[in-house]
């Protein structure tokens, strides 16, 4: 008999392995051309199909915009600034950049 969690493994191998998908690893490198909506459009339907079938990429992805998020309200916290002017590359570099302290 197997555990919940090896049939969850099993399955996430498995549904990796199909024509059209990508890993988790692979979701992670177009996270931010997805949300800046510069993902062409056959890789935005493999990414989105990826979500549909990946619980754990949307937890994922649900954590990162939090994360750019709160970042864009600390930055105009600290300097006064309207967040809507901070360019997006530089507010994951600096997420990336205390994320490596």
């Amino acid at each position: 008999m197997t555990t919940p969690k090896t049939r969850r493994r099993l399955l996430r191998r498995w549904i990796h392995r199909m024509p059209g998908m990508i890993s988790c690893e692979e979701l992670e490198t177009f996270i931010l051309d997805y949300l800046d909506d510069d993902l062409p459009a056959p890789k935005k339907r493999v990414f989105e199909r990826h979500l549909k079938m990946c619980q754990e990429c949307r937890d994922y992805l649900a954590a990162y915009c939090t994360s750019l998020a709160l970042a864009k309200q600390a930055v105009a916290i600290d300097d006064g600034i309207d967040n809507t002017d901070i360019p997006e590359d530089l507010v994951t570099a600096i997420i990336e950049a205390r994320n490596t302290k």
